[in-house]
C-alpha cells in the first residue's frame, strides 16, 4: 500500500485494469522482431523518434561533452591538438579498416555490437524538416579535417595516401597556417555555425539557403564529410567550470562550433582539450574508447613516434596545403544575402537564450572516493548513485524518476536501456535519513537501521544494474509495446496513467565515466525542471557535472547537496564501524 500511495496510485483496481489492457494483443511484439531479423526491432524507433524526429536544438539537449586532463609537455594549443590529430589519424585508421579489435565485456568476455563505429569519423547529422538524416562519407575519398577559429572554416588533408598521419611536426606547421590565415582573414563571412544550434526546422530551412548560393553547397559537403572537425578556441580557461561551458556549448556568441558534426575536437589558446559528441546515433562507450586513446598518449610522446623524415617531400608543406571550405568569392555572397543575415541573426539570438538559460556547476569532492567505498563493501557505482537520490531527496524534497544510462551492446544493434536509481528501498532510506540532517545516527540502533536500509538499497541498485545490462530493464519495452498500438486504436490506458507518465519523467538524469585522463565530462538535463549529473568516481575523489535550468536555482544548491551527503554517509558508516558490526574502517 505505501508503494503505491508513493507513485501516486490510490486506486488498486485502476492500476490492475490499466496494466492487462496492455496485453490485448500479445503476439505483435514477436511478429515485429520477426520482422526485422537482421536488426534489433527498436533500433529505427529509437534513432527516429528518439533522436532524428527531435526539433529541439542539438546543443544542451543532445550533445555530449569530454574534458581530458592536461598535458604538461604541451605548451600551446597548437601542440596539443596537433598530438590529438595525429592520434585521431591512428584511431580513425584501425576503426576504418576493420582491424579494431572488438570490444567484450565481462569474464567470459562477450563482444559488443560494433554498428556505432561507422557514424564515428566522416560523419554528420543532416537536418531535414520533420525528420533529420545522418550521412556516412567514404573515409578513402575523404581524407581530410576541418579546422575552425573564429567563424573561419580551412581544410587540410591529415593523413597519407596509406592512411596514416602526417608526422606531428608538419601537423603544427598546418595549424599554425590555419591559426595566422583565420586570424588575419578580411572577408566578411557570417556565423554560420550558431545556425546548427538552431531549432531542427530551422536549420534544415537556413541549410537550403547557404545551399542557393554558389560554392555554398560545395562548402557544407566538404565540412560533413571531413573526418572530424578541430575548434581551436581563443578562450584560456582555467577553471573546471570554465572549462566545461566552453566545451559543452561553446558559450554566447560562439562562432566556432559546427554542432551537426559526428567529432568535435576542442583546444583552447592555452592547451586545454576536450571533445563534443553529437549523440543521435552513437553513445557514450564507443567515444569513451576513441577518447582514451588520443589522451593516453601526450604530445611528447606523439612527437617522438612520429617524427619528419629526413625524406619528407617539400610539396607537401604546409603554405600549400590550407585551404578555405568557403573561399572568398563565396564568403562575399554569403555575407550579401540579406536572408542569410537575418537568419544567422535570429539563430545568434536564440542560441544565446538557449545558452543564458543554463547553468552548470561541478562538484570536485575530495573527501574521499572509489578506495573508501569499497572498503565498506559497496559497489562505487550504487553508492554514489545513493548519495544521489539523498541529495536529490533534499533538493525536491520527494524521490523522482531517476535514469542511469546502462549499455546492451551485447544486442546486435543494442544502444542503452534505463537503470532505474530510484527505487523502494532508496526511498525508504531517504525518507528515513530526512530532508535535513537530523543527528539521530548517534543512537546506535538508529544508526544500525540507516546503514542497513542504505545496504539494501546499494543491493537493489547493482541489481538492476544488471537486469538493465542484460535487455531486462522495463523502460525500452514498454517504449515498444507503446509503438505497437496502432493509430486507428485506443492506447491501453496505463500509457495515459498519472504515474506511469510520472515514472519515466527523468528529473535527474545520469551517468558514470571514470577515466584517469578526463577531468569532468557532462550534458544538459532531460527535462525543464530536472537536472543532468555526470560524475567520476576515482579512488580518493569524486567529481560530479551538474547541470539545470538558471532559473531554477538546482544546479548550485544540488552540488553543495550532493558534497553534503557524502560527508553524511561515510560519518554514518565510520560510526557504525566503531560501534560494532563488520570490522574496522582502514581508512
Amino acid at each position: 500500500a505505501s508503494h503505491r500511495h508513493h507513485i501516486g496510485i490510490t486506486s488498486a483496481s485502476h492500476h490492475d485494469t490499466a496494466c492487462t489492457t496492455l496485453t490485448h494483443n500479445p503476439h505483435r511484439s514477436l511478429q515485429r522482431a520477426l520482422d526485422n531479423p537482421d536488426s534489433s526491432w527498436l533500433q529505427l524507433w529509437w534513432n527516429t523518434l528518439g533522436y532524428l524526429q527531435v526539433r529541439d536544438p542539438v546543443p544542451v539537449n543532445v550533445s555530449y561533452f569530454f574534458q581530458f586532463s592536461d598535458d604538461p609537455t604541451a605548451s600551446t594549443g597548437i601542440q596539443r591538438a596537433a598530438s590529438l590529430l595525429t592520434s585521431t589519424a591512428l584511431f580513425r585508421k584501425s576503426v576504418c579498416s576493420g582491424t579494431l579489435p572488438c570490444e567484450t565485456i565481462g569474464k567470459s568476455s562477450t563482444p559488443l555490437c560494433s554498428a556505432a563505429w561507422k557514424y564515428m569519423f566522416n560523419a554528420c547529422r543532416i537536418p531535414n524538416t520533420s525528420e533529420d538524416t545522418y550521412k556516412i562519407h567514404d573515409p578513402s575519398l575523404h581524407s581530410h579535417v576541418v579546422v575552425l577559429r573564429n567563424g573561419v572554416y580551412l581544410s587540410f588533408p591529415f593523413v597519407d595516401s596509406n592512411s596514416d598521419p602526417l608526422p606531428c611536426s608538419v601537423m603544427e606547421s598546418l595549424l599554425s597556417v590555419c591559426v595566422d590565415v583565420s586570424d588575419n582573414w578580411e572577408s566578411e563571412m557570417p556565423n554560420i555555425g550558431v545556425m546548427t544550434a538552431n531549432d531542427r526546422d530551422e536549420w534544415a530551412e537556413d541549410r537550403r539557403e547557404i545551399i542557393r548560393v554558389k560554392g555554398g553547397k560545395e562548402g557544407l559537403e566538404i565540412i560533413e564529410s571531413a573526418a572530424i572537425l578541430l575548434c581551436l578556441d581563443e578562450s584560456s580557461p582555467v577553471s573546471y567550470e570554465c572549462s566545461s561551458n566552453g566545451f559543452w556549448h561553446g558559450g554566447p556568441k560562439s562562432g566556432n562550433r559546427f554542432f551537426d558534426k559526428s567529432i568535435q575536437l576542442l583546444v583552447t589558446e592555452n592547451g586545454k582539450a576536450g571533445l563534443l559528441g553529437e549523440h543521435s546515433m552513437m553513445d557514450g562507450m564507443p567515444m569513451v574508447r576513441y577518447a582514451d586513446y588520443i589522451a593516453a598518449k601526450s604530445y611528447a610522446d606523439v612527437v617522438a613516434q612520429h617524427p619528419l623524415p629526413r625524406d619528407y617531400p617539400n610539396g607537401m608543406m604546409p603554405s600549400t596545403q590550407v585551404t578555405h571550405v568557403f573561399d572568398e568569392s563565396t564568403s562575399r555572397a554569403l555575407s550579401a544575402s540579406k536572408t542569410i543575415n537575418d537568419r544567422v541573426a535570429r539563430a545568434t539570438v536564440a542560441f544565446n537564450k538557449l545558452v543564458g538559460d543554463q547553468d552548470l556547476n561541478v562538484q570536485s569532492f575530495r573527501g574521499y572516493g572509489s578506495s573508501f567505498m569499497k572498503s565498506m563493501k559497496f559497489s562505487p557505482d550504487a553508492y554514489v548513485q545513493m548519495a544521489i537520490q539523498l541529495a536529490t531527496y533534499r533538493l525536491f524534497s520527494t524521490c523522482v524518476g531517476t535514469y542511469e544510462a546502462s549499455q546492451v551492446r551485447v544486442f546486435k544493434h543494442g544502444r542503452t536501456e534505463t537503470t532505474r536509481s530510484c527505487s523502494v528501498p532508496s526511498r525508504m532510506w531517504c525518507e528515513e535519513m530526512g530532508l535535513r540532517r537530523d543527528g539521530k545516527d548517534g543512537d546506535k540502533n538508529e544508526r544500525a537501521k540507516r546503514v542497513q536500509m542504505l545496504r539494501s538499497a546499494a543491493k537493489q541498485h547493482v541489481n538492476y544494474l544488471k537486469y538493465a545490462g542484460k535487455g531486462l530493464g522495463v523502460d525500452r519495452h514498454m517504449f515498444g509495446l507503446s509503438m505497437l498500438v496502432d493509430k486507428r486504436e485506443d492506447a491501453p490506458s496505463l500509457f495515459s496513467d498519472e504515474a506511469y507518465k510520472r515514472a519515466k519523467t527523468w528529473r535527474v538524469s545520469t551517468s558514470h565515466l571514470t577515466h584517469p585522463k578526463f577531468d569532468n565530462w557532462g550534458w544538459g538535463e532531460v527535462v525543464p525542471d530536472g537536472v543532468g549529473v555526470a560524475y567520476s568516481i576515482h579512488p580518493n575523489r569524486c567529481v560530479f557535472n551538474v547541470t539545470a535550468r538558471k532559473d531554477t536555482g538546482y544546479s548550485q544548491r544540488l552540488a553543495h547537496l550532493l558534497e553534503e551527503a557524502l560527508v553524511e554517509m561515510r560519518q554514518l558508516l565510520e560510526k557504525e564501524m566503531l560501534g560494532g558490526g563488520e570490522g574496522r574502517s582502514k581508512l
